[in-house]
């Protein structure tokens, strides 16, 4: 299957327009063995949620499933509900995490696309200590197989520190629709900020917070650079969150309330406040106490409450729940509950798991 610059465009519109898209967790049994019926459980409860997408194969999906020969029948069991769970009309962007050196990647990206993903978010993780150009050809050579969402991961699970002048060039690829910037790091934010508005593709690059300890105000900040003398913002559009895999119907009412308030003339301080309230539930979901070593069980766990997973189980057996993570998740429970949408999980949850 040839990648068409109308399917490029398409891509890049889509996400123009500023989406929620949850990056989606792997259902696991005892056994540590894939759960195909809560697997597409999941991805059920966030099509009925109203998500613009989902990401799979990326770090909430555990990237370890490329190991045990689960990465194909991921991806092709999430598309299966994509296109047969929602009506035709929903147009919906799919996205696939890519990994590894340049042959595994390209293998990965074509594979995607041949089972219709729109966009790869390309992790650069296992490219550590390679120069600038050769990150620059790598990502250049995926971009042939498949539209690139840029991937900024954070160091503490896995990503390295890049450059603005990085960014710069990344984002002048020509097949670069959208970047995640989740490295839990203003300043590194800005780079890519900068990065962008340097390559002049502030118009094709659409920017997507990763960051799951500031999403509203990521999405609520107004990024204003200089370029040549003159003034250049940019925005958030949407998010492409781990946090976002739980608590989800909240998660897209909280996108569109934090785009109605970014029109404004000026910010509230309830918007304000919420930032800190969601990021709160993150500390806990994400395991921050712990370096993040739980970010991944965490959020299982969330959703193994509301019965859409049997349990926490991950694919390495030593990585689960951290000491006190519990009580953290339900302190956050107590205290911002009306954020959560168990009631919406109960309501649906029967019918996600016929």
């Amino acid at each position: 299957m040839n990648l068409t610059s109308e399917h490029i465009q398409h891509t890049r519109a889509l996400l123009q327009q500023g989406l929620a898209i949850p990056a989606h967790p792997l259902a696991l049994n005892a056994q540590r063995q894939l759960d195909v019926r809560r697997q597409r459980a999941l991805s059920r409860y966030y099509l009925d949620a109203g998500v613009g997408g989902l990401a799979v194969g990326v770090h909430t999906t555990q990237f370890a499933i490329r190991e045990v020969g689960l990465y194909e029948e991921v991806l092709r069991l999430a598309m299966e509900e994509a296109r047969g769970w929602v009506a035709p009309s929903r147009q919906l962007v799919m996205v696939a995490g890519v990994c590894g050196r340049t042959a595994q990647a390209l293998a990965e990206a074509r594979l995607a696309r041949t089972l219709g993903y729109h966009a790869g978010l390309l992790s650069l993780a296992a490219m550590k200590g390679q120069s600038e150009d050769d990150l620059i050809a790598h990502c250049e050579a995926v971009s042939r197989e498949i539209p690139l969402i840029g991937f900024y991961l954070q160091p503490a699970v896995g990503g390295m520190n890049l450059s603005a002048a990085f960014w710069a060039r990344f984002a002048a690829i020509e097949n670069v629709v959208a970047i995640k910037v989740a490295p839990f790091h203003r300043y590194r934010t800005l780079d890519v900020v900068h990065g962008v508005v340097q390559a002049r593709a502030e118009d094709r690059v659409t920017l997507y917070t990763g960051n799951d300890d500031h999403i509203v105000l990521d999405l609520l900040t107004p990024f204003t650079v200089m370029r040549e003398g003159q003034p250049v913002t940019v925005r958030f559009r949407g998010g492409l969150l781990g946090h976002w895999s739980v608590w989800t119907s909240g998660a897209v009412r909280l996108l569109e309330q934090c785009k109605a308030a970014a029109r404004e003339p000026a910010v509230t301080a309830e918007m304000l406040a919420l930032d800190s309230r969601v990021t709160d539930c993150n500390s806990a979901f994400f395991d921050v106490a712990n370096d993040f070593h739980g970010c991944i069980a965490g959020c299982h766990e969330v959703l193994r409450r509301q019965g859409l997973l049997e349990g926490v189980w991950c694919l390495d057996p030593d990585e689960g729940l951290s000491p006190g993570q519990m009580e953290e998740i339900d302190r956050v429970y107590a205290q911002h509950g009306d954020l959560a949408d168990d009631a919406f999980v109960a309501a649906g949850l029967s019918r996600w798991l016929a």
